[in-house]
């Protein structure tokens, strides 16, 4: 009965265009590197030039971009069950650090995160070793017996530290190899037990060599379900440290929108110094029109235009896109922006790409690796997601706010005598917010926190 469902399920899965994929890249490339990408087409077809002036709409190039659309949410929603991430599953540690001219190292981020997470010095000092040790990708390169020996602490306690390193932002740092890298974000995800993770445990290589049928055969699937499964998994990061390389392209993060307050209302304005404006080229345009032009030229020409309109376009609507999106989350967040992330409310992409009126997956891709600036510091868009309860007065919080108040707390506990679960069910209920103790454990649990008698400091 297994192969049922494979063999109903065979048919040809729609296929990207090599313009699809240029859009699709454009969408999902964050501020930096998106600015590289443009300076490489640039580079590349001679006939764009930047624009200083404010673009305008008549202008005749633009008038044909805005005509043509891109068909993302076509092509998104002729794939079998393509809901995107899974927001709750997917939450990430809010950022340890604000905006700065000069990001932090990866080992000065991650060192940050430690305080938040345990408040055993012991168990400090082997995740300073490990993070000592790791490459400017994220990777742990040297074997546990190695740092082991290093910090002159017992192989458990780092195997222990290493644990709890691999719960700290970025997602999959710590990894000893790419296979392990690629789990710990599936399982961030809540997606190591599902089809992704099994193939990336099991299936690597035929992953890599695109053997789709050999996957579904072995995993008794549908050929749809490992096509999405691969789109997911390439939508992860084999280099989760990369980004704080002192190397010049990661040196900032960059956010492609601001924050600002306009009246009584937050709203979400572009970044105009992430990219710069394009325009076709007056020369070439009037080269292409000469009657005496080469017909080899004329030609070149034609085909250079049009991949340069095709370009514009797709930065037009990855910028209309992104600054809907961006405005749809603020609204919803508004609070969030005035009092910080204790306000934070319950938001899903699915409520966002029903305002907007996209595909959920849109959504996910259009957030991807995006930063905005706020007055709270700079905040990857993933952030303001969460799932939420409602307490005693009737509001309701969101799952962050309720495991913001959880850190907080223990953050500000005595380390000689740190809150239990139950002590911190009890805190929460005198801030109207009823849980059971086994959702707080898990809470806590999820935010990498050890359980009280391990937090406890020696007097």
């Amino acid at each position: 009965m297994g192969d049922v469902g494979l063999y109903q399920t065979v048919r040809l899965a729609p296929t990207l265009s090599p313009q699809m994929r240029q859009s699709l890249t454009l969408l999902q490339a964050p501020a930096l590197e998106l600015r590289a990408l443009v300076a490489q087409e640039l580079a590349m077809n001679p006939v764009l030039e930047e624009w200083e002036e404010q673009v305008r709409r008549e202008e005749e190039d633009l008038e044909t971009v805005i005509q043509e659309e891109l068909e993302w949410d076509d092509y998104f929603s002729q794939l079998q069950g393509a809901n995107g991430y899974d927001e709750e599953a997917a939450e990430k540690r809010r950022h340890f650090f604000e905006s700065q001219s000069v990001g932090p190292t990866l080992a000065e981020h991650l060192e940050a995160q430690l305080g938040w997470v345990t408040k055993d010095a012991t168990m400090r000092r082997a995740a300073q070793e490990i993070i000592g040790n790791l490459d400017e990708d994220g990777y742990l390169r040297v074997p546990l017996e190695e740092v082991s020996l290093g910090c002159g602490l017992a192989l458990d306690t780092v195997k222990e530290a290493l644990q709890l390193v691999q719960s700290l932002d970025p997602v999959g740092v710590g990894a000893r190899d790419l296979k392990e890298c690629l789990l710990l974000q599936l399982d961030r995800l809540g997606r190591r037990e599902d089809v992704e993770g099994k193939i990336v445990a099991q299936y690597l290589e035929e992953l890599g060599k695109k053997k789709w049928q050999v996957i579904a055969r072995a995993l008794r699937v549908s050929l749809d379900r490992v096509r999405e499964a691969a789109d997911l998994i390439s939508s992860l990061d084999p280099r989760p440290g990369a980004r704080f390389s002192r190397d010049e392209k990661f040196r900032v993060i960059q956010a492609d929108l601001i924050a600002e307050k306009v009246g009584e209302r937050w709203i979400a304005i572009p970044n105009e110094a992430v990219v710069p404006r394009l325009r076709i080229s007056d020369t070439y345009k009037e080269l292409l029109a000469s009657s005496h032009s080469d017909p080899s030229v004329r030609q070149y020409l034609r085909e250079k235009i049009r991949a340069g309109r095709f370009l514009i376009k797709c930065l037009l609507l990855r910028e209309q896109t992104l600054l809907n999106v961006a405005n749809a989350i603020v609204q919803h967040q508004q609070e969030f922006f005035e009092k910080g992330a204790i306000a934070l409310r319950p938001l899903t992409m699915n409520q966002i790409a029903s305002e907007v009126g996209i595909h959920e997956t849109t959504v996910s891709r259009a957030i991807a690796h995006k930063y905005m600036e706020t007055p709270w510091g700079m905040y990857e868009l993933k952030y303001f997601f969460s799932s939420g309860y409602q307490i005693s007065n009737g509001a309701v919080v969101s799952t962050r706010c309720i495991k913001e108040a959880i850190a907080e707390m223990i953050a500000r506990e005595d380390p000689r005598r740190p809150l239990s679960d139950q002590e911190l069910v009890a805190r929460l209920a005198e801030r109207g917010i009823r849980l059971a103790r086994r959702t707080v454990a898990k809470y806590r649990a999820s935010l990498r926190i050890l359980p009280s008698h391990l937090r406890k400091s020696a007097p």
